[in-house]
Formats: C-alpha cells, sequence, structure tokens
C-alpha cells in the first residue's frame, strides 16, 4: 500500500502555521479583505467603481481582491467597510480561562445579497 504524505492539523491560523509574526493581524486584514471582496462581487462593481466608492486609485483595488495586503492596516479595511456600507464592530473580552492570550479575529454577520430579480 502507497504510503499517505504526511499532513499537519492546522491550528486554523495558516500565517501562524507558517510561523509568520503578527499571525494574528495578517489573519485579520486577510477575513477583512476577504468581505470586501465578496461585497464588491456580488454587486458586480467593476475595480473602477469600487476604487472611486473605497476613494483609492483601481491598482490599490487589484492588489486588494488579489489579498497583497501590504500597505492596508486593519483601520484602513475596516473604513473600506463602512464606505461599502457595512457596520464593523470591535469587541473586547476577557479571554477564556483556557487560552494562554487574548486573541483578534474577525466574524462576520453580513446578509448575503438580495436575489437577483426576473426580467
Amino acid at each position: 500500500m502507497p504510503e499517505l504524505p504526511k499532513h499537519t492539523v492546522s491550528s486554523g491560523n495558516v500565517f501562524a502555521d507558517m510561523g509568520l509574526p503578527d499571525a494574528e493581524e495578517l489573519l485579520a486584514k486577510a477575513d477583512l479583505a476577504i468581505q470586501i471582496s465578496c461585497i464588491i462581487e456580488e454587486r458586480e462593481l467593476t475595480q473602477a467603481e469600487a476604487a472611486e466608492l473605497l476613494r483609492i486609485d483601481q491598482p490599490k483595488v487589484s492588489a486588494l481582491v488579489r489579498g497583497r495586503l501590504e500597505g492596508f492596516s486593519i483601520e484602513r479595511l475596516t473604513r473600506f467597510l463602512n464606505a461599502l456600507g457595512q457596520d464593523v464592530e470591535i469587541v473586547v473580552r476577557p479571554k477564556p480561562r483556557s487560552e494562554r492570550h487574548g486573541r483578534t479575529r474577525v466574524i462576520s454577520r453580513r446578509r448575503s445579497a438580495p436575489a437577483a430579480r426576473a426580467s
């Protein structure tokens, strides 16, 4: 029987699994960027239209939707979500006793886009 490839169980944060510094911030930025990209796609916005709404240039929208997040802070990404009509809530609460450190994460409660109407 052929040997199966070895695998490692993920921690839930690919950036931490890769040993990258600031892994939680990187994951939060990625999650926020995914939300922005989904909204742009659901609204069928061109990158130029999204750029106008977000008050950035089209190449930055291109970088954002491709996950190239250098130069985009969490604060800036939350402002983009606000510009796209989304509320962003920041909740601070005590960490569970079972956890050594507190953590940062993005939880989405976005409603899906309304269904397209038949013409």
